[in-house]
C-alpha cells in the first residue's frame, strides 16, 4: 500500500507494517491507523500515522538504554488488544528529538505496547515513579555502558583471583 509519510514522502509499505491502536495515543485519539517503519537512523523507528501525514513518532526499544526498564501492566489492558503472552509484544518508547539541541528524550512512563500477532497496540501509563516522560537516551545509555562494562571487569578479576 502508499503511504504519505513525515519522514520519507510518499512510500510503498508492506501491509503486515499497519498496527492499529483502538484507542489512539495519548493526545491523538482520533488517529487510530498507523504503520510501522525503520528508520534510517538505527534503533530508531517511525510510527507514521495513515490519517495524518504530519502525525509521525519516533520510537526506540526502552530495553535498548535502559536493561532494567519494567512496564508492569494490568492484565485487562493487555486482553484489551488480544495479548495473553508478554513474549509476542513489542515495547517501545516515543522518543523527543528538539531541533534546539536540547538531549533526546523517552518517554518511560508512557510506552506503546504491541501484540506482534494481531498487530494491535495501545499505549499506557505505568505509575512506577522509577519512570517519568523524559529519560536522556544518551546519558542513560552511556550509563548502561559504564555499568556492563564495570561488570564485565569484575568478573575478569574474580576469574583472575581463582
Amino acid at each position: 500500500m502508499k503511504v504519505a509519510t513525515k519522514a520519507y514522502g510518499l512510500i510503498n509499505v508492506d501491509e503486515r507494517q499497519k498496527i492499529i491502536f483502538p484507542q489512539g495515543i495519548l493526545g491523538f485519539e482520533t488517529l487510530r491507523d498507523y504503520v510501522l517503519l525503520d528508520a534510517e537512523r538505527q534503533p530508531f523507528y517511525w510510527l507514521q500515522s495513515l490519517d495524518s501525514e504530519q502525525v509521525a513518532f519516533i520510537l526506540v526499544n526502552p530495553f535498548i538504554f535502559r536493561p532494567d526498564y519494567e512496564a508492569n501492566i494490568d492484565n485487562d489492558e493487555l486482553g484489551f488488544i488480544g495479548l495473553s503472552d508478554p513474549k509476542t509484544a513489542l515495547i517501545f518508547t516515543i522518543v523527543t528529538s528538539l531541533a534546539d539541541g536540547s538531549p533526546m528524550t523517552a518517554n518511560l512512563q508512557g510506552p506503546l505496547i504491541i501484540n506482534r500477532e494481531t498487530r494491535t497496540g495501545i499505549q499506557v501509563v505505568l505509575t512506577d515513579p522509577r519512570w517519568k516522560t523524559k529519560h536522556d537516551i544518551m546519558a542513560e545509555l552511556s550509563a548502561a555502558s559504564a555499568a556492563g562494562a564495570a561488570n564485565a571487569a569484575a568478573a575478569a578479576n574474580a576469574e583472575g583471583k581463582k
